[in-house]
């Protein structure tokens, strides 16, 4: 399986010609990816201390039985689809570079749209697909892809940047999602190709991470805003856009504030 990931990314057209060095686990099932990696770290004694993390890792699952979500809500995760989490290098001072959800997401956005999917960012963590004539026969977003991004802190220093990514490309998907299978064809959509595409995704955010506003531009270029107001302490305020660490920027008259929703500490 790794060796196949391996292929496809180096057979990619925009391959780079110096990939991140990758340590990869892949698993034909496992109850969840995120539980997988938090006994690899356990376990690895180079990563006691405050050493910052050197090599960026991964576990890849072709099923996950629990999968986790946001809020630890259930993440369906059957054969088919991308079901990976990570862990990687990101800068120590974490309130000066880029917000990880923001930089992953903006990094998969850019292959999606290479392969021709239009697909949005919905604040803070979900890929939905567009379609072009959306807005005249009513369609709505669909689900594609789901984030959860947290940083690994310690001393008030960042030691890494955590990342869990769920994409569908050839499973079954629940209503109100869709998967690149149904766009581009079963031909286009297989699930070690784009373990290969979200690979390249991270491996955009870790070298963007130091350029939090170019960021925020590119990932507010994408963002779907909610057409009703956000309803808050007694008040209903107007979306406007990012913020630089991801969050969402609020406006009501002159006042603004910014909401965060919080993914833990990794």
């Amino acid at each position: 399986m790794i060796g196949a990931i391996g292929s496809h990314r180096r057979a990619a057209p925009d391959a780079p010609s110096s990939p991140l060095p990758w340590r990869l686990r892949a698993l034909p099932v496992c109850a969840s990816t995120e539980t997988v990696l938090d006994g690899w770290l356990a376990e690895d004694p180079r990563l006691a201390g405050d050493r910052p993390l050197r090599h960026p890792r991964a576990v890849i699952a072709r099923r996950q039985r629990f999968g986790r979500g946001q809020q630890g809500r259930p993440w369906c995760s059957p054969p088919g689809g991308v079901w990976l989490s990570a862990v990687l290098p990101w800068p120590a001072a974490a309130e000066a570079a880029a917000a990880p959800g923001l930089a992953v997401a903006v990094g998969l956005c850019l292959r999606l749209e290479a392969r021709g999917l239009p697909v949005r960012l919905k604040w803070p963590n979900d890929l939905l697909l567009v379609h072009a004539d959306a807005a005249s026969d009513g369609a709505a977003p669909l689900k594609l892809a789901g984030l959860l991004p947290r940083l690994r802190l310690r001393g008030g220093a960042c030691r890494w940047a955590r990342l869990g990514v769920g994409l569908n490309a050839a499973n079954r998907v629940p209503a109100g999602a869709v998967a690149v299978a149904t766009v581009l064809g079963r031909g286009r959509a297989d699930p070690l190709l784009w373990c290969g595409e979200v690979l390249a995704a991270l491996e955009w955010a870790v070298a963007w991470a130091g350029r939090p506003e170019e960021v925020r531009r590119q990932a507010e270029r994408r963002l779907l805003l909610p057409a009703a107001p956000i309803h808050l302490d007694g008040d209903d305020w107007r979306p406007a856009g990012l913020a630089t660490d991801g969050g969402l920027r609020l406006v009501r008259g002159q006042r603004e504030r910014v909401l965060h929703r919080c993914f833990g500490i990794g």
